[in-house]
Parts: C-alpha cells; structure tokens; sequence
C-alpha cells in the first residue's frame, strides 16, 4: 500500500479536504485505485453529537456512520463509498485502546501513549487501507490521508508520531507527505509572505516528518522569487511546490494540481510511474469549464436554522449545485432564517421579517433540509404553507417532510394543535412520533442511520418516474422521528399521498402532494448520495419544477430517449 498524507500548517480550514480529494482525483485519473481516511483529532467518538455550528454538516455513510464532512467531499470527488472507520477520531482510538486495557490484553503493561495510542493508530491505517471502496475487490493502490487541524495542535501530536513511525516502517517508496500551508498578502505593499509556512514546515520536520511537496494556497498565482524562497527555506524542489490559487469552482482544484504536474511528483516519490497512465480528466475539464459559462440562474430558496454557516448544509448545496449543471444553470441559493419568518419577528426585528418573505415569495422553489430541535420550526411551517398554496415547488428533506406533514394536519384538517412529540410532549395531535426503537438517554449513533431501502407504492408517481420507475430506492437516513402511522389514513383522505415505505410497510418515507406541481417530502437524505456527473433524482426534479420543465422531461424519459 502506498500512502499520501496530507497535512495541514498555519491555519485551520485552508480546504485540506478539497485538496485531498482532488489529489485522489488526479491519481485516478491516472489509472490508479485510490482510498483515502480522515484523521479528525477530536476526543468525539465520531461527528453525530456536534452542533453543526460548531463542526458543518455531519456526513452520512451507508453502513450509518456519521462523520466529518470531508468525507463527503472524498465520495463525491472520487465516486467512491466509505464506511465509518474512513474516519479516525482521537476517541475512536483511546476507546479501542481503553476497551483492550480493561480486556486484559496488554498483559499487566503500563498502558502509554507511545506505543499503545501510536501503535492502534497505524494498525486502524492499515486495516482500513485495505478495505476496498470503488466496487472492485482487492485493496486499492493509494490511500490518501488527511489529517485535521494543524501541526503544533496539541491533540493531533499522537498522530503525528504514529504517522512519523509509519513512513519509516513502510519505507520512503510508499510514503509521500503533502503539507498545504497559506502564502498571506500583507498590507499595501503586497508582498507574498514565505515566513509562516517556513514556520509551519520547521515544526513538522521538528516531529520527525519531512514534506515532499507543498501545496501552497494563496489568493493569487505565486511568484517565481516566492516559490524559489519556499524551495530553499523548506527544503523542497521547486517543481514540487504547488499552488493552489483562488479558482472560480473548486472542480478548477485537480485541473490545477494536473497542469502543475503533481501526479508527477507524487508518483515519483511513490515509485509508481510506470504503472501509472497520463491523467485522463476530459470529464473533470468539461465539467469545471461548462460551469464557468452557464449565464442562466435559478433563485432557490433555503429555509433552514443553520443559514449562519453554510458548511452546515454543504451536501444540500452541493446537490443543488450537480442537479443545476446537469440542467445548464447556476444555483443562486437565497438562505432565510427560518425564525425571520414567524410572526414574532415581524415585532421583534420587523426588516428582517420583511426581507425574508419578500426572498422567499421572489424564489423560483422552495427547501427546507433537515435540523433538530424547534428554533424556527414555525416558520418552516409557514414556508411549506406558502408553497403549498402558492403551487411553488417544494421539496422537504428529514424535518422538512415532517413540516410539511404538521403544517397539512393544522391547515387541511383543522387540527390547531398538530406537532412533532420533539417539539411539544403534550400534543394531543401527534402526527411526528418518537421512532420506539431510539433511545431517549444516549445521543451518539441511537438515530436510525444509514442506507436503508424504500419501497415505491405508486408507480405513476413524480418520484418513481425520477427514479427511473425503479420499484425501490436505496438512501442515506438519520432521523428519530417518524411520521405517526396512526394518522397516514386521514392525512391521505384529505390528499396527501405517501408514495415510498420502508420494507415494514410502517413507516412513511416519501410524500407528494397530487395537486401540486412538485410538492416532495423524504425522510431520508438524498443530497448524501448525490455525484458531479449523477445528480440526486429528486434535487433534479425540484430545479426542473422550478423551471418549469420537469413534465417535459418525464415524458421524454418516459418514453425511454
């Protein structure tokens, strides 16, 4: 196995992960099979518990586990399916440890951070290496892996050292170490500044690990004189320091490292240019290209609680995005607070209140992803209501089904005080229920998680034709509420269907409104599954509603051209 580590200095989020994935990228193109793992340094057993305030969105695999959204990024860019031990945490590895110890298995040893903590981290590199991804058998040729945060971070240093001790015992042929690191313009002068990165790679050669190439980010193309200050500062070839300037669109990202020739670069140090091809990326280039002249936009509007940060729905967005190109069109995303659509704010901050209804009337469609908790569930209410009514289209992802199915029970059936039990215990109205197999007590990894099959029961449904008329669908869950069984009899006597179930027949997992142009509701989360080149079929039907060409296009695939 031949490993490429990417490591990460002078500050956080300088996009390690888009930089990892398009080095994995570029090695595929060039006839290799690639894996990659992410090392997030965290003591969280894994992302499910955190705020996505705090840490973006939490990605959903198909054996269920939730981690960083990195991940996301490698499966998108590189088409591949990881499974949750892709992602390595600091708790994932001291509860290995700490179970052993308590086992017995070391012996009556003194339990150390050296060996015990390095020794568990370069075996979980190792196995999970191994472990294919792209659908062929046998392990892959290169495992890219990205560690989190950066050098000098105190909670990554066990890894550094299990990292310094596996490019020794693996060899320098098998090991290729990447560091990304910032070239900051400072003041009028406009200088290109060297020092921090020669900082950064002075502390990683401290803890035993040299770079073989840097991938520089900067704003602007670098400078000759600054790449020849980089070279013999950091004591790195000038043909192996790349830079990864601002570009339009991140898939520009593997065009650029390909036009710097760093597959060459890393093959070299991985001894694999002879079984490597010329990088075939005319799909990537196509792509990237046909993007940066689409001149026609469709005005989306997203009604969520975490519009804040919008790492906090990066694979909603970027399904938008890959439905979009797929349709010759630019996504222009209008986030609304969800809570500026209430009847409080219209007293409380009544510009805001204005300006959110004002963007969502002026939107072509309308989507509410998924959340927890109630903050702004009223006006997610409200902006199913108005889509609804007004024959917008619509799709509802996880809460934004459960929404729409409270928002139908109040306004269609007169029940005033239908609700989720999550967001009112005491309604006599459940429409939401507690799923009985969830836990109440423990947080971490007790949703139902991962892909799970639906069963289509209509076939001449909206969405059993985006499916291709497939009798069943297989996507990606992460949910503890369900729609109440009890109450899926009234709610389609009044007219909403529910087109997918689970194999139990129990529980509702997609919902449509026959009446209306495109009114959609999943439980499940079919942005996690989406891909450049193959759009996820529903986000796919949601921007052809809005443009009005989604009865066409059924039509035209109905009849199989």
């Amino acid at each position: 196995m031949k490993y490429v580590l990417i490591s990460g200095g002078v500050v956080s989020g300088l996009g390690k992960g888009v930089t990892a994935s398009s080095i994995g990228v570029v090695l595929k193109a060039c006839g290799l099979r690639v894996t990659s793992i992410k090392i997030d340094p965290y003591l969280n057993i894994d992302a499910g518990t955190m705020s996505p305030f705090e840490h973006g969105e939490v990605f959903v695999l198909d054996d269920g586990g939730e981690v960083d959204l990195d991940l996301g990024n490698y499966e998108r860019f590189l088409d591949v399916t990881l499974t949750k031990d892709n992602n390595i945490t600091t708790g994932k590895i001291y509860q290995s440890v700490l179970e052993k110890e308590r086992k017995g298995d070391y012996l009556g040893k003194t339990v150390q951070v050296v060996p015990h903590i390095t020794d568990a981290i370069k075996d979980w590199i190792q196995s999970v290496a191994a472990i294919p991804v792209d659908g062929q058998e046998g392990p892959a040729d290169v495992c890219v892996i990205e560690l989190g945060g950066t050098v000098g971070d105190i909670e990554s240093m066990p890894f550094i050292e299990a990292l310094r001790q596996l490019s020794f015992s693996v060899g320098p042929d098998n090991f290729c170490l990447i560091h990304v690191s910032l070239i900051p313009v400072l003041g009028v002068v406009g200088e290109q500044k060297t020092k921090p990165t020669q900082h950064s790679v002075r502390e990683l050669r401290a803890l035993g690990l040299t770079p073989h190439l840097l991938a520089c980010r900067s704003a602007e193309p670098l400078l000759q004189n600054t790449k020849d200050k980089l070279s013999q500062f950091c004591h790195v070839p000038v043909e192996n320091i790349l830079n990864i300037h601002d570009v339009p669109n991140i898939w520009h990202i593997p065009l650029l490292l390909k036009n710097q020739n760093a597959h060459h670069s890393i093959l070299q140090q991985l001894n694999l240019l002879e079984k490597a091809t010329s990088p075939a990326l005319q799909q990537w280039t196509k792509m990237a290209e046909t993007y940066d002249n689409i001149t026609d936009s469709v005005r989306i509007a997203m009604v969520g609680k975490y519009v804040g940060l919008t790492d906090s729905y990066l694979s909603v967005i970027k399904a938008l995005l890959h439905a979009c190109v797929a349709l010759s069109l630019r996504p222009s995303i209008d986030w609304i607070a969800a809570s500026d659509l209430e009847e409080d704010s219209a007293e409380s901050t009544p510009e805001a209140h204005a300006t959110a209804w004002e963007t969502l009337k002026r939107a072509d469609c309308v989507l509410v992803p998924g959340g927890f908790g109630d903050r702004g569930v009223k006006g997610m209410m409200l902006a199913a209501k108005y889509a609804r009514e007004k024959k917008v289209p619509y799709l509802g992802i996880c809460l934004g089904m459960q929404i729409s199915v409270i928002e139908f029970a109040r306004s269609v059936l007169g029940l005033d005080r239908a609700n989720s039990v999550e967001f009112d215990a005491q309604t006599p109205n459940p429409v939401v229920i507690f799923m009985p197999e969830g836990s109440r007590t423990h947080m971490g990894s007790t949703m139902r998680l991962g892909s799970r099959r639906t069963l289509l029961q209509t076939p001449g449904c909206i969405t059993s034709k985006l499916y291709g008329n497939s009798a069943f669908v297989d996507e990606r869950h992460r949910h503890r509420y369900e729609v109440n069984p009890a109450v899926i009899r009234t709610l389609e006597e009044a007219g909403l269907k529910f087109v997918g179930k689970d194999e139990t027949g129990n529980r509702m997992e997609i919902l449509e409104l026959p009446s209306h142009p495109y009114y959609v509701g999943v439980q499940f989360h079919p942005e996690f599954k989406s891909r450049p080149a193959r759009p996820s079929a529903l986000f796919l039907g949601l921007i052809l509603a809005a443009t009005g060409k989604l009865e066409a296009y059924l039509s035209r695939h109905q009849n199989g051209s």
